[in-house]
Formats: C-alpha cells, structure tokens, sequence
C-alpha cells in the first residue's frame, strides 16, 4: 500500500472540509441577506380597485303632435295637352304669329287658315240647290192641290196617293231638306278653315310652314294648356295613411286635398312652387307596386316677380303636407338602434332596454309611436356596452344641443342587442 507524506494528507483533509462549508456558507448568507429585506422593507399601502359607474348622456322625451310630411319626385307635365289637326284639306294661307315652339296664344285665337275659297264655292253651290228645291217644293204643291181638287169634282170614290201626287211632293221636300243639309255641311266644311284654339296655352313644336298644303288628320303642331300643371309623385301604399287623401274621390272636390311645395333647381337657384294634391290614380304600378298621387298647380306661368315658371318637362321634388298624428316621441337617430331599441334609465340611474314601436325613421330623426312615457330618460351617447340592470351616472342634454358622437359610440350604439 501506497503511503503519502503527513504533509499532503493534511492538504487533502483541509481542502474537503472547504468543499463542504462554502456552500453552506453561500446558503445561509441569503438567507441571513433574504430575512433583513423582509424586515426591513417599506410597509405597503392597501389600494381598493373600484369600477368607475359609466356617465351617459340622456334626453327627457315628450309627446309632440306633428305633421308628417310625405316626400316624393316627379316631372312636370300640364294637364291639358293636344295636337294641332285640321278637318279639312287646303293650303295655309296664315299663320298665328306665335305659333312657333314655346309661343303663347289665347282661347279662341286663330291658329291657322287654310284657303276657304273651295268651301265657299261648295256654300254658293248648295244655296242654288236649295233654291231649285223651293221652286220644286212650291210646284209639287200647286199640282198636289190641283189634282185634289179635279178629284173633288169629277172623281168617285177614295183617290190613290199618287193620284193627288203625295209621292212627288213628298220627293220634293226632301230634296230640300238633302239641299239644306248640304248647306249646313258647306259652312261647317267653311268654318274648320280656322283653327281656332280651345284654350290659352303655349306651342311645344310645330311642323307647318306658310304656304304648305295639308290634308285632314294630318299633325300640324303640339299644343299644351297653361292653366294648370301637373305633377305625378310615385308613394308607397304605407305612405297615405299620413295624408288626407280620399282614395275614392268621387265625393271629393278637386283643390281640396292636401297642400304640397314643389321645388327644382332652375337658373342657379333653389325655387319653390305651392300646389295641392287633387286625387290618387286609380291603379297600382306594376312594376314598382306604387300608387301616384297627383298634384295640380294653378296658374304655374303667374308667379312672383323672379319667379320662373313651371314648366313641362321640369324635375322636381315634393314635399307633401301629411295629417296630424298626436303622441308622437322625437328622437335622435343614434338614440335607436337597427332593431328599433332604445336605452331607458329608470329613477334609480339604472339601465334598461326597452323595445319602441317606430311610426317613421327619418335619416336624422326617428318617431316613436309606442314604448315611451312622458318625461323618459333615453340614453343617447356615453355607453359601449349596455348591460341591463347597470348603475349608470347621467347628464341631461337639451335635444337639438347634444354633444357630438365620436363614431366609436355610435358603432357601438348600433350594437346594442
């Protein structure tokens, strides 16, 4: 056996001892270091985390009467509107000096005249026939009396017809009358050389000239009256339960209906025309399901100063005057969301949502019908995610005042359930 000096064995035995204590030194140091930041540490304040109750804004409803008014579109057309036609054949031998498109005219003018002279001729001729039909007439007559009167004296028995010569004066008068019939024609055929104008209006075209040679039936121009103008406006069957408006308006007089203000954009201006709806057309739309009203304007070429007239052809919008409806809530469009809800506080400030019965949404309004109490709290901005039952804080607002929406609030009103 190996045997190592006295010296190198007690390297050895003090080099293990060493192995042991330093790690436990090492342990007890952290230890010691581990209790005095315990002891020795700031004492720390207690907070108590508390959710903040949410602050909404609020508007207090109340029921208005109102009256809802209707919006439609239309074109304007006139109500009277006709062509130009004459009844006879000729040339034109004058023309109406307005009679060009967009000339004025009155009732009973004379548009046109055709050359009357082969009608006078026809007058000449049929008044010569009825002269050789009196002379006619007046003969059968005398030879009538003559013949019953040779019978009276020389005849026996009942004498025939035609031996008191019935039948030849009876030809005779009715070759009169053919004769006066034809003179009666003669001048109507006379008369229709001038057209004159049923009623004051305006030329929409013309297709005649001087000189030209027309025949019966042939289009000579388009004529429309200005006395009043009409406007077509397309509604929604729902829609006429806002007016006052008989669907059957055979008891109903024309002008009676329900006011309605017309207004187009014309010569850089916003104009306005005031008209009223006269009754509804008798048959729904096929393809779109509408029902038209129509509305008449009286004397749309007499207006105010600066005024332009109300032309055919003109686009315009309407605005209807609809019927008084009672107990009506207005709210702010974000205060309703797409499934007709609303956000109610109760005298606790606690939320609710409640369901409404809408009578008409509007793009910056909606009418509430049903669902409300006088003197309600609706909410109408301030909450994200509304929770039934939650402690809310509230603000009250002047409606037509309210503060602004960041559009998070109102994606987030839209949300509501």
């Amino acid at each position: 056996m190996k045997s190592y000096p006295e010296s190198v064995l007690k390297n050895l035995k003090y080099g293990g001892v060493l192995k042991i204590a330093v790690p436990i030194f090492v342990v007890l140091a952290g230890i010691s270091i581990s209790w005095a930041i315990v002891v020795h540490r700031p004492p720390l304040k207690s907070q108590v985390l508390e959710s903040e109750t949410p602050l909404v804004q609020v508007i207090r409803v109340e029921p208005q009467t109102l009256k809802l008014n209707i919006r439609s579109q239309g074109v304007v057309v006139p109500r009277t509107e006709i062509d130009l036609v004459p009844e006879v054949a000729g040339q034109i031998t004058r023309l109406h000096p307005s009679l060009a498109a967009g000339g004025f005219f009155e009732a009973d003018d004379i548009l046109l005249t055709i050359d009357p002279r082969d009608y006078d001729y026809a007058i000449a001729e049929a008044l010569a026939r009825i002269a050789e039909a009196e002379r006619q007439v007046m003969l059968e007559e005398a030879q009538a009396e003559q013949a019953r009167t040779e019978w009276n004296s020389l005849g026996e028995g009942q004498p025939s017809p035609l031996t008191l010569r019935q039948p030849q004066l009876a030809e005779a008068r009715a070759k009169l009358k053919a004769a006066q019939a034809d003179l009666t024609r003669a001048r109507l055929q006379r008369s229709r050389c001038e057209w004159r104008a049923p009623f004051a209006g305006r030329v929409r075209n013309k297709h005649i000239g001087l000189g030209q040679y027309v025949q019966p039936g042939e289009k000579l121009a388009r004529l429309y009256a200005i006395d009043v103008a009409l406007v077509r406006l397309p509604l929604a069957t729902e829609q006429f339960a806002y007016l006052d408006l008989l669907l059957d308006h055979r008891n109903g007089k024309s002008g009676a209906g329900p006011k309605v203000t017309l207004s187009a954009e014309f010569a850089g201006a916003l104009r306005h025309w005031e008209g009223r709806i006269v009754h509804a057309e008798g048959a729904l739309d096929e393809e779109t399901g509408l029902l038209h009203a129509v509305a008449e304007v009286r004397d749309p070429y007499i207006g105010k100063a600066g005024q332009p007239p109300l032309m055919p052809g003109l686009f315009v919008k309407a605005e209807i005057e609809g019927r008084e409806q009672p107990n009506v809530f207005v709210l702010p469009s974000v205060a309703v969301n797409p499934a007709r809800e609303a956000l109610w506080i109760d005298t606790e400030d606690h939320l609710h949502i409640r369901r409404l019965e809408v009578l008409r949404s509007e793009p910056d309004r909606v009418l509430v019908k049903g669902g409300l109490n006088a003197g309600d709290r609706v909410v109408i901005s301030g909450i994200q995610f509304p929770v039934e039952g939650m402690k809310v804080r509230t603000e009250t607002v002047v409606p037509g005042q309210t503060l602004e929406k960041t559009t998070s609030d109102i994606t987030a009103e839209s949300q509501m359930p």
